[in-house]
């Protein structure tokens, strides 16, 4: 038999570079963010040697040292974890990190990010974490039937997804949106060594071998494309767990391993196929007999040879005499004539020592199998949650049993598990198992919310779109008053949200919206302004409405005499309020017959007076008015001058001077002069 190692196979140099660090650490306990490497053994040698991993890092104190795996994790993580004081040691792989780092370059310059890769997988949940997990994750080229509306994208992949599906994702995606994209191959090369090797050797080989833990992405990649050229490929964790006196019959066998399996497994697998032989061929026909053995949930098919009133005798491969009871059979009520016609049914092995079979069961498992179908298609399942772990929430959904990881749970963090225990939550699978011996399905909630978020944003943008599409300035439009603020009223205008400020609701002015809205009601507006790049709306309601000014002609006459308030009070007079929006205004000259320096001294603020109009001019919005002129003139008392002739000239100069005058009237001296003399 010819063996055939690969040349690629132990542990990757960002896993050798992870599980080195982690053992040449001098603390103790050394704490590790999830699982180091996906292999069991490894993981368990680890766990002996003091590590020790952990799934929530918010146990940790400030001041304990917590390694990040090559796997890396989103950028708040290590916010959070410095905010908290712990000492990070970052191992991620170095394509990780570049990976990270052209997805928040991206990001921050307004492109829709796209990773290709398994959306449970650490790698790309962590990726997703530099761009706020805001990215749209594919799986398969089929998934992008569900399409991308962002006019900018960026496209990532997984370190270690196949470069095949890759390759076909991207030419897919070419087809069907030629927009702005920036594509970056970011398979790390060893990843793509690996594959390439296994897809040389499976197409040479009679047997394929794979190494690895079940849970490596990478591992699982090698045995897809070993299984696709070479059917006989065999999938192990261990050297412990290969049957090698099978692999005897085969005349050439490759040997392939993932990057988290150590070198140390390969060899062992290799030496030991050198060694173990199978002395006989009756010994390989024993060993293909007993591959071919019946086993506890498999589906087979059994020919009837009679047909009792207790129920049925079928046999199998010469096998006769096999008893299947009529509660086993799958029908309401047991019909003889009915099952004579059939001559052969499908029944499910229930047991095989002894072998019990039931053909009820069958329509269980068509259920089953119709539900994982629809699971895998996308069906939301309510699900009520019993339980909790450190990882998520635990429930039951028909056989099935049903995990939501916590980070799945809803769109944010959940820090408090137990609260959800006995609430329904809504699920869409993630990934399903089913098994003979397992049935299990992970799911996530949080998808069902990203979806339905994406979707009434979709709504939002298209009403949004059309809104614009069909507003403009100077419209009249017709709104609810939906809400106040102290700046205005929100006015809901065919769905939209448009704000009428306080300044624009009254040409009187207003303190409140409320002074002349009521909520719910609905009035007239008209646009003010569009701003569509910033989705605002500013509507007014007062340049509907008549201004104060425009009915004064109708109103008042020159002469007219009006009651009013004393609204304000300046230098040069008082403003009189003749109604709401319109004053007039008392010159000082025309508030007494008396001479006033100050109006003040006459009038107050709020005071009501009588005037009379002595003037209007709409045009310039002003109005005269005159207290004086209501007022009865007072006498002039006439004096008798009792003083001589000479006495009055000296008071005369004294008026003068007074006055300040420079001059003497008669004599043509100056005061000054006079007063020298």
């Amino acid at each position: 038999m010819k063996i055939t190692l690969a040349k690629n196979v132990g542990f990757c140099k960002g896993v050798q570079r992870a599980v080195d660090t982690v053992l040449s650490l001098n603390v103790s306990p050394v704490y590790v963010y999830g699982e180091i490497i996906h292999n069991e053994n490894v993981l368990r040698d680890l766990e002996e040697k003091g590590v020790v991993t952990l799934e929530d890092y918010t146990c940790l104190k400030q001041g304990d040292t917590l390694v990040i795996r090559s796997h890396g994790v989103g950028k708040g993580v290590l916010t959070d974890l410095e905010d908290r004081g712990i000492n990070v040691i970052n191992l991620t792989c170095p394509f990780v990190i570049k990976t990270q780092k052209i997805v928040e370059e991206y990001y921050l310059k307004g492109y829709q990010i796209i990773i290709f890769g398994k959306r449970e997988h650490p790698e790309v949940i962590g990726i997703n974490g530099w761009c706020e997990n805001t990215a749209l994750i594919f799986e398969s080229a089929s998934e992008l039937e569900n399409g991308i509306s962002a006019d900018k994208v960026c496209v990532v992949a997984q370190t270690t997804v196949s470069s095949e599906k890759f390759a076909e994702f991207l030419k897919k995606f070419a087809n069907l949106y030629p927009k702005t994209v920036e594509i970056f191959k970011t398979i790390c090369y060893t990843t793509l060594e690996r594959q390439q090797e296994a897809d040389v050797l499976s197409k040479n080989s009679d047997a394929m071998i794979v190494i690895g833990g079940k849970s490596s992405s990478n591992t699982q990649k090698l045995y897809d494309i070993c299984k696709a050229n070479c059917p006989d490929t065999y999938f192990v964790s261990s050297p412990d767990g290969l049957d090698y006196k099978i692999l005897n019959l085969y005349k050439s066998v490759g040997i392939v391993s993932g990057a988290s399996t150590p070198k140390s497994d390969s060899m062992e697998v290799y030496l030991k196929m050198s060694e173990k032989n199978i002395n006989t061929m009756d010994e390989a026909i024993e060993l293909l007999d007993e591959k071919k053995a019946l086993k506890r949930g498999q589906k087979i098919s059994v020919v009837i040879s009679q047909v009792n009133d207790d129920g049925l005798k079928v046999y199998l491969d010469g096998k006769t005499d096999i008893t299947l009871p009529k509660e086993q059979l799958a029908c309401e009520v047991y019909n003889k004539a009915e099952y004579e016609a059939k001559g052969e049914i499908e029944v499910v092995v229930m047991g095989t020592k002894p072998l019990v079979l039931s053909e009820k069961q069958i329509l269980v498992l068509k259920q089953e199998e119709e539900l994982v179908k629809e699971l895998n298609e996308g069906k939301i399942i309510n699900v009520k949650i019993d339980g909790f772990n450190k990882g998520g929430l635990t429930g039951k959904f028909e056989n099935f049993a049903v995990f939501v990881p916590a980070k799945e749970i809803k769109i944010g963090f959940v820090s408090d598990l137990q609260k959800y225990v006995d609430k329904t939550l809504r699920v869409k699978a993630l990934k399903v198992e089913y098994t003979n011996r397992k049935k299990e399905i992970v799911g996530s909630q949080k998808v069902i919310l990203e979806a339905e978020k994406a979707e009434r944003d979709a709504e939002r943008l298209a009403k949004e779109e059309a809104f614009f599409a069909s507003i403009a300035e100077n419209d009249v439009v017709t709104g609810t008053v939906a809400r106040f603020a102290s700046f205005g009223a929100f006015v809901v205008v065919n769905g939209f949200d448009c704000l009428a400020h306080v300044s624009d609701l009254s040409w009187t002015g207003v303190k409140s919206p409320a002074d002349v809205f009521e909520i719910g009601k609905e009035y007239d507006f008209v646009v003010l302004k569009v701003d569509k790049d910033n989705k605002k709306v500013s509507i007014g309601y007062k340049q509907l409405q008549p201004k104060p000014w425009d009915s004064v002609a109708e109103k008042y006459n020159v002469g007219d005499v009006i009651t009013g308030k004393i609204v304000r009070i300046v230098s040069f007079g008082a403003f009189v309020e003749l109604e709401k929006g319109v004053d007039g205004l008392v010159h000082v000259s025309q508030i007494s017959h008396e001479f006033l320096e100050n109006p003040a001294s006459k009038l107050k603020v709020g005071e009501e007076v009588n005037a009379k109009i002595l003037a209007i001019d709409v045009e310039n919005t002003k109005i005269t008015l005159s207290i004086k002129a209501l007022l009865e003139a007072p006498v002039k008392e006439e004096k008798v001058e009792e003083k001589p002739k000479k006495e009055k000239k000296a008071k005369k100069e004294d008026d003068d001077e007074i006055h300040g005058w420079t001059e003497s009237a008669d004599t043509g001296i100056s005061i000054a002069e006079l007063l020298n003399k």
